[in-house]
């Protein structure tokens, strides 16, 4: 590996070690409480839009992308 390529890897690594990514999965209501919560702390970089579970599930799924530090 050459020394451009472990510069550009620990680089990645850095910016990938910044963020959390999770799916969320509870009642529409619960969901707008956490991303209210990880908004007003600043966390917050990305919701993803809902999407339902399917069948008789009442649930909604959501993706969030939140700093770590």
């Amino acid at each position: 590996m050459t020394t451009r390529e472990r510069t550009y890897t620990r680089a990645n690594q850095q910016r990938a070690a910044q963020y959390a990514e999770i799916w969320i999965i509870a009642q529409p209501a619960e969901i707008a409480a956490m991303v209210q919560v990880a908004s007003a702390s600043g966390r917050l970089v990305y919701v993803g839009p809902p999407q339902l579970m399917g069948g008789d599930d009442t649930r909604h799924r959501r993706y969030l992308r939140l700093r770590t530090r």
